[in-house]
């Protein structure tokens, strides 16, 4: 067995200019790698690797690439090329690839493939990138409930597709779906004159083709599915999904999170420019530079009211630190939870309950600890001029922290699911957005708190 090159190796040979030898190691290098090669390589030598590559192997090659790599290949070949290319790519893969591309270079390209493959694109094409038409492929196998064992098998083994499939799903006379069998079943049938209706499994789960992609994605993992087909508002059978496009979408929707969570865009990954990565981010950090400075209107204020117990200021970035941070810990879990589905109206209450429990808890907790801290910080320094005792100032700052840290677990949780009950994406606000609401509230508690005490003990 070849030994396969690994990418440090190939990167090697680019940078010798070794083409013949390079040509030769893609005999046993997965498309996947190719790929990753060409990402790595400069932008003046992609297309020249890409030119190495096998016929029969380009379309895995073109699927696997993306961003600015996979649209500098695309626009670097021929009309004739590329429309070759893209008939001998999965349905669903020529989808993607030529939603990439200008719309009249994608007509081309279209015009030029053979009508069974054109046609299948066409459609795939004029659903919405992140929902289940979007990822779908139109390869499927279906039967009719009337064939027998033995005409199925016939059918599968005449089948010209690529593509791997796990059951047979069954139609009726309209084409809607009636259910599935296992082409292990099959194979295992011993009386292959039994029609199909028979041994047909019919409680099955299928995606509907405007359902959007992160449900999809729910339900194979709930209910464990290698795939799941796709059906019409009829319940026509008309594509399917397979559990490695949805791997896809689980990555995709995962970072989306993330880089929102952060006050960012996914685009990110897809670009080297820098006036893209500061559109995405600059929105949010100009939210984050308002909130600054209202919360430093806020300490001008506390600062003139406090200028005789100065001791009090020093522990500002404490209490804002911990509110801030107990509010991200909430909206993160809540996020996630929302993302895989775990929340609903049965038991939104009792995780808003849970959450205020927590806050409280974790509150007391450090309340504790800050306001004996703080009074031993003020004991051990004698020169420290306050009015306030240590125990008064234990008592503003322990119970500024419970309130603190209670509301930010609250509101860290609640803000999420207001976003997705109208629709908006919890992760585009739930990280910059309650990260400085819970500063500026922060500061307001200890403010209030502050001032009572000392309007109280004056």
């Amino acid at each position: 067995m070849n030994e396969t090159p690994s990418i440090d190796d190939l990167l090697e040979l680019v940078k010798n200019d070794a083409w013949d030898t390079l040509a030769e190691h893609f005999q046993h290098v997965h498309p996947v790698d190719i790929a990753e090669l060409i990402g790595a390589a400069s932008y003046s030598q992609q297309g020249q690797i890409f030119g190495l590559v096998d016929d029969a192997v380009k379309p895995d090659v073109l699927a696997e690439l993306e961003g600015a790599v996979d649209t500098g290949i695309i626009e670097s070949l021929p009309i004739a090329e590329l429309s070759d290319i893209v008939e001998d790519m999965a349905p669903d893969d020529a989808a993607d690839l030529l939603a990439e591309i200008p719309e009249e270079r994608s007509a081309q390209v279209l015009q030029l493939m053979e009508e069974e493959e054109s046609e299948d694109v066409r459609r795939l094409l004029q659903y919405k990138e992140d929902s289940a038409g979007g990822i779908m492929t139109t390869d499927v196998v279906s039967m009719r409930e009337e064939q027998s064992v033995q005409e199925a098998l016939d059918a599968i083994a005449h089948l010209d597709t690529r593509e791997q499939f796990f059951h047979a799903n069954i139609i009726d006379t309209a084409g809607r779906m009636i259910g599935f069998i296992d082409v292990w079943e099959l194979l295992r049938e011993k009386q292959r004159t039994r029609p199909l209706g028979e041994l047909v499994h019919r409680e099955f789960k299928a995606a509907t083709v405007d359902m959007d992609q992160e449900k999809v994605a729910q339900i194979m993992h709930r209910y464990d599915l290698t795939v799941i087909p796709v059906v019409d508002d009829d319940g026509t059978l008309i594509g399917r999904i397979t559990s490695d496009d949805v791997i896809d979408v689980i990555e995709e929707e995962a970072s989306e999170d993330i880089f929102r969570l952060a006050g960012s865009d996914d685009v990110e990954l897809d670009t080297t420019s820098p006036l893209t990565s500061c559109a995405a981010r600059l929105p949010w950090l100009l939210v984050t530079l308002v909130g600054g400075l209202i919360s430093a209107m806020i300490l001008r204020n506390f600062h003139a009211r406090i200028s005789h117990t100065l001791v009090l200021a020093a522990f500002v970035p404490v209490v804002m630190a911990m509110g801030g941070n107990a509010g991200i810990q909430s909206s993160t879990l809540v996020v996630r939870s929302l993302a895989l589905g775990a929340i609903n109206r049965r038991n939104v209450l009792w995780l808003l309950i849970k959450e205020i429990i927590s806050g409280a808890l974790m509150g007391i907790a450090c309340g504790v600890i800050i306001g004996v801290l703080s009074a031993i910080f003020v004991a051990m320094s004698p020169e420290t001029s306050s009015p306030l005792l240590p125990q008064h100032l234990a008592a503003i700052l322990g119970l500024a922290l419970f309130c603190a840290m209670t509301f930010a677990a609250v509101f860290g949780a609640v803000v999420p699911i207001l976003l997705h009950r109208v629709k908006i994406d919890p992760a585009v606000a739930s990280g910059p957005f309650v990260s400085i609401t819970n500063d500026i509230i922060a500061l307001l508690i200890y403010f209030a708190i502050t001032t009572l005490f000392i309007y109280k003990l004056s």
